[in-house]
């Protein structure tokens, strides 16, 4: 739906990514679009939330375009940074998607709790089998050999020792 709300919108290039906007760190889509753009290109966008969800990293890659000469447009909502009013409306909308994040994220910490609480979140199950690196440990085998035998990191191998 995004891709055809972007051609209907002239779009002429359309990258995609299927990360999330909480964070710009492994944006490789992101990136390759930031060093594509030119001065004058406009960066069109569905919602600015599928852009970004941090006030940092929406404030960030708008200052990358500004220093470009490049714009940043949603075609859902009035953000166009090539006017006062769009830029003004886009600093807004960047507030409440950073708050939103916030909110669901405190949401669901205090759901787990809850969780916990009654007994039926316990967590991940444990990566590192504990007691047969002590086992393997107390028989005398090293902690490399250890780690490459139960396929875990040498790392692992120190942790679990340590907290016995």
């Amino acid at each position: 739906m995004q891709e055809e709300a972007l051609k209907a919108a002239g779009a002429t290039i359309i990258r995609s990514e299927r990360k999330s906007g909480t964070t710009t760190s492994g944006r490789t889509e992101l990136a390759t679009v930031m060093d594509f753009l030119r001065e004058g290109d406009t960066l069109l966008v569905t919602r600015i939330d599928r852009l970004a969800r941090s006030l940092i990293d929406l404030e960030s890659i708008v200052a990358q375009l500004r220093a470009k000469g490049a714009y940043l447009k949603a075609t859902e909502q009035p953000i166009d940074t090539s006017t006062p009013a769009g830029r003004a409306f886009l600093q807004m909308l960047g507030v409440f998607a950073e708050f939103e994040t916030a909110i669901r994220r405190e949401r669901q910490l205090e759901g787990i709790a809850k969780a916990k609480a009654n007994g039926v979140y316990k967590g991940r199950k444990p990566s590192v089998p504990v007691d047969k690196v002590r086992e393997m440990r107390g028989q005398g085998i090293g902690a490399s050999t250890i780690a490459k035998q139960l396929g875990i990191a040498r790392s692992s191998v120190y942790e679990a020792l340590k907290d016995g």
